[in-house]
């Protein structure tokens, strides 16, 4: 799915300059479930941003289910993100006015799916989650495992093949979060690869596989030892 070559970013502020990854080569394969994590500083959101094609690598190459990233034009990449990438934030990025169907619905008018199936698609997503009775609430009106996993349930929308969670747990208490890992471990087995940044040793420990970030490079790259495998 994911092939990476010398992966090089460079942020210049002013005469200022910072290389956030300073060049590493990394593999993801089909139905991964995988752990990036790292002290503060070490590249993990910025890889992260580069794997979801909201941001480009400065060198290096970068395939995308065989799509050379660079050679795309700029609505090529939104269309990735769109339709082949699923973004979870730590903050939700919930849209604060609008209900958790319209909110779920939004990257399906983006696609320019019709009403009926557009509507049946959110229904069925709210309904994975288990928010099917908090369609008509906005944000403000749910906790913060029900607004995360709105925003699951957004994500999923357009059916991705990869999901990229950065922090997903951070602002939840210990009792959703574990709810929110349970989600991401039946993506996986029903065959999807995800991708976790993440602080939480205990969420790193849970991933079948740990890469871990030092100082913008890719300092270890192991398997953790579980021997699940996905529902066929």
């Amino acid at each position: 799915m994911i092939r990476m070559r010398n992966i090089r970013k460079m942020y210049q502020t002013g005469k200022v300059s910072f290389e956030a990854l300073r060049g590493f080569d990394l593999d993801i394969g089909e139905n991964e479930y995988i752990a990036i994590v790292g002290p503060s500083g070490s590249g993990k959101s910025t890889l992260m941003n580069i794997i979801g094609c909201l941001d480009t690598p400065t060198a290096g190459e970068y395939h995308f289910e065989g799509a050379d990233i660079s050679s795309l034009s700029i609505n090529d990449l939104a269309d990735i993100r769109n339709r082949k990438v699923g973004f979870v934030f730590q903050a939700f990025n919930l849209l604060p006015y609008a209900t958790a169907f319209e909110n779920v619905e939004l990257p399906l008018l983006y696609a320019g799916l019709k009403g009926r199936e557009r509507k049946n698609r959110v229904s069925e997503m709210l309904a994975g989650v288990g928010l099917a009775d908090k369609a008509a609430n906005r944000p403000t009106e749910m906790s913060g495992g029900e607004m995360q996993r709105t925003a699951i349930a957004r994500a999923l929308a357009n059916n991705p093949r990869l999901i990229l969670a950065d922090e997903p747990t951070g602002n939840l208490d210990t009792k959703s979060g574990q709810e929110i890992v349970k989600i991401f471990d039946e993506l996986w087995r029903n065959g999807r690869t995800v991708i976790i940044i993440t602080h939480d040793p205990n969420i790193a420990r849970h991933c079948r596989r740990i890469i871990r970030l030092k100082d913008g490079l890719l300092d270890t790259d192991e398997q953790n030892g579980h021997r699940e495998t996905m529902v066929a």
